[in-house]
Protein backbone atom coordinates (compact mmCIF):
# COMPACT_ATOMS: atom_id res chain seq x y z
CA UNK A 1 0.00 0.00 0.00
CA UNK A 2 2.98 2.30 0.80
CA UNK A 3 3.42 2.33 -3.41
CA UNK A 4 0.29 4.29 -3.61
CA UNK A 5 1.19 7.17 -1.60
CA UNK A 6 4.87 7.21 -3.25
CA UNK A 7 3.04 6.73 -6.72
CA UNK A 8 1.37 9.39 -6.06
CA UNK A 9 3.72 11.85 -4.66
CA UNK A 10 5.98 11.24 -6.93
CA UNK A 11 3.89 12.19 -10.01
CA UNK A 12 2.70 14.88 -8.29
CA UNK A 13 6.33 16.38 -7.41
CA UNK A 14 7.19 15.67 -11.14
CA UNK A 15 4.39 16.87 -12.89
CA UNK A 16 4.33 20.32 -10.63
CA UNK A 17 7.92 21.15 -11.72
CA UNK A 18 7.30 20.52 -15.06
CA UNK A 19 4.78 22.98 -14.45
CA UNK A 20 6.40 25.58 -12.97
CA UNK A 21 9.46 25.39 -15.07
CA UNK A 22 7.01 26.83 -17.86
CA UNK A 23 7.27 30.54 -16.34
CA UNK A 24 3.83 31.12 -16.90
CA UNK A 25 2.35 34.12 -14.74
CA UNK A 26 -0.79 33.09 -14.37
CA UNK A 27 -0.23 29.34 -12.90
CA UNK A 28 2.67 30.38 -10.89
CA UNK A 29 0.19 32.62 -8.96
CA UNK A 30 -2.50 29.80 -8.73
CA UNK A 31 -0.08 27.85 -7.44
CA UNK A 32 0.88 30.25 -5.10
CA UNK A 33 -2.43 31.36 -4.02
CA UNK A 34 -2.81 28.24 -3.10
CA UNK A 35 -0.13 27.65 -0.93
CA UNK A 36 -1.33 31.07 0.70
CA UNK A 37 -4.79 29.64 1.37
CA UNK A 38 -3.48 26.80 3.51
CA UNK A 39 -1.28 28.89 5.66
CA UNK A 40 -2.32 29.32 9.26
CA UNK A 41 -3.96 31.85 10.03
CA UNK A 42 -5.71 30.89 13.79
CA UNK A 43 -2.98 33.26 15.66
CA UNK A 44 -5.04 36.40 13.74
CA UNK A 45 -8.47 35.05 14.46
CA UNK A 46 -8.82 32.94 10.89
CA UNK A 47 -8.39 29.02 10.63
CA UNK A 48 -6.17 26.52 11.60
CA UNK A 49 -4.19 24.07 9.34
CA UNK A 50 -6.02 21.59 10.44
CA UNK A 51 -9.16 23.21 9.85
CA UNK A 52 -8.67 24.12 6.49
CA UNK A 53 -7.15 20.86 5.40
CA UNK A 54 -10.16 19.02 6.19
CA UNK A 55 -12.30 21.93 4.31
CA UNK A 56 -10.24 21.07 1.70
CA UNK A 57 -10.56 17.42 1.69
CA UNK A 58 -14.38 17.63 2.18
CA UNK A 59 -14.83 20.18 -0.97
CA UNK A 60 -12.33 18.00 -2.96
CA UNK A 61 -14.65 14.69 -1.98
CA UNK A 62 -18.03 16.85 -3.14
CA UNK A 63 -15.93 17.67 -6.33
CA UNK A 64 -15.06 13.90 -6.58
CA UNK A 65 -11.45 14.97 -7.46
CA UNK A 66 -9.35 12.09 -6.57
CA UNK A 67 -5.79 13.72 -6.68
CA UNK A 68 -6.89 15.95 -4.76
CA UNK A 69 -8.45 14.04 -2.24
CA UNK A 70 -5.23 12.34 -1.88
CA UNK A 71 -3.24 15.65 -1.38
CA UNK A 72 -5.50 16.61 1.41
CA UNK A 73 -5.91 13.05 3.03
CA UNK A 74 -1.52 13.08 3.11
CA UNK A 75 -2.06 16.87 4.61
CA UNK A 76 -4.23 15.89 7.29
CA UNK A 77 -2.46 13.21 8.54
CA UNK A 78 1.29 15.17 7.95
CA UNK A 79 -1.01 17.96 10.26
CA UNK A 80 -1.86 15.31 12.80
CA UNK A 81 -5.84 14.66 12.14
CA UNK A 82 -6.91 11.17 13.34
CA UNK A 83 -9.12 9.01 12.01
CA UNK A 84 -12.32 9.83 13.92
CA UNK A 85 -11.31 13.72 12.43
CA UNK A 86 -11.48 12.17 8.71
CA UNK A 87 -13.88 9.88 9.40
CA UNK A 88 -16.16 12.61 9.61
CA UNK A 89 -15.41 14.87 7.64
CA UNK A 90 -15.82 11.67 5.12
CA UNK A 91 -19.36 11.55 6.19
CA UNK A 92 -20.02 15.15 6.47
CA UNK A 93 -18.83 15.42 2.21
CA UNK A 94 -21.03 12.25 1.84
CA UNK A 95 -24.26 14.10 3.21
CA UNK A 96 -23.35 17.08 1.16
CA UNK A 97 -22.11 15.59 -1.96
CA UNK A 98 -24.54 13.03 -2.24
CA UNK A 99 -24.32 9.50 -3.35
CA UNK A 100 -21.78 9.77 -5.84
CA UNK A 101 -19.17 10.31 -3.05
CA UNK A 102 -19.15 6.94 -1.87
CA UNK A 103 -16.68 5.69 -4.41
CA UNK A 104 -14.36 8.43 -3.83
CA UNK A 105 -14.92 7.66 -0.02
CA UNK A 106 -13.68 3.85 -0.73
CA UNK A 107 -10.42 5.33 -2.39
CA UNK A 108 -9.84 7.43 -0.16
CA UNK A 109 -10.23 5.06 2.87
CA UNK A 110 -8.29 3.37 1.23
CA UNK A 111 -5.42 6.10 0.90
CA UNK A 112 -5.60 6.93 4.50
CA UNK A 113 -5.42 2.70 5.63
CA UNK A 114 -1.78 3.21 3.38
CA UNK A 115 -1.08 6.33 5.39
CA UNK A 116 -1.78 5.41 8.48
CA UNK A 117 0.09 1.68 7.52
CA UNK A 118 3.31 3.74 6.54
CA UNK A 119 3.17 5.71 9.67
CA UNK A 120 3.09 2.72 11.68
CA UNK A 121 5.77 1.01 9.66
CA UNK A 122 8.31 4.57 9.53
Amino acid sequence: MADLIEEFNAYRTQMNERILDADNKVLKRIFNLDTNAYADTSDEGGLSVQVKELLGLSTSMVLRCDDCIRYHLGKCYEVGINKKQIFEAFAIANLVGGTIVIPHLRRAVEYWEALEAKGENA
